[in-house]
C-alpha cells in the first residue's frame, strides 16, 4: 500500500524508456515530498537506494524517543542544502517508515536525480543483425 493518500500513477515496470520508481517522491510546487525507510544505528550516515516506494536513509543515531529522526532531519538538511526548519516530518517520527516534506531543496541526491531522468529503450538492433546461421 502506498504511503501517499492520493492515487499514484501506474508502475512503469516493463515499459521501455521508463524507470520503476514506485513513487518514492513527488513534488508539490517547490516542496519535495519524500517517503523514507529509516535505518538507525548504522555505521555511517548515507542516502541509500530506492526500495519499493521508499528511499533508504541510514543514520548513526540510535532510535530512542524520536532522536534518530531528529538526527536524520539534520542529516537531510545537509544533503538537500536547506535549513532544518525547511524539513517537516509528516509522519513516522518514531517509526522507520517516514514521510518528510523538504521546502525548496537546493541539492538532490543521486537516487532522485536518477529517477527523474528518462532511460533509453533497449537496443534491439544487435539481436536482429546477429542471427544464428542455419
Amino acid at each position: 500500500m502506498p504511503l501517499f493518500s492520493e492515487a499514484l500513477p501506474a508502475s512503469n515496470k516493463n515499459k521501455p524508456g521508463k524507470r520503476n520508481t514506485e513513487a518514492f517522491y513527488r513534488w508539490e510546487g517547490d516542496t519535495l515530498v519524500l517517503n523514507i525507510l529509516g535505518r538507525p544505528s548504522a555505521k555511517r550516515d548515507k542516502i541509500g537506494r530506492v526500495i519499493g516506494h521508499q528511499l533508504e536513509v541510514s543514520v548513526k543515531a540510535i532510535p530512542h524517543l524520536g532522536g534518530a529522526t531528529a538526527y536524520m532531519v539534520r542529516f537531510l538538511a545537509e544533503v538537500f542544502d536547506v535549513p532544518k526548519s525547511a524539513i517537516e516530518v509528516v509522519f513516522g517520527e518514531r517509526n522507520v517508515n517516514k514521510q518528510v516534506k523538504i521546502h525548496a531543496p537546493k541539492n538532490l541526491p543521486a537516487p532522485i536525480q536518477a529517477a527523474s531522468e528518462p532511460v533509453a529503450a533497449p537496443d534491439t538492433a544487435y539481436k536482429k543483425s546477429h542471427k544464428k546461421p542455419r
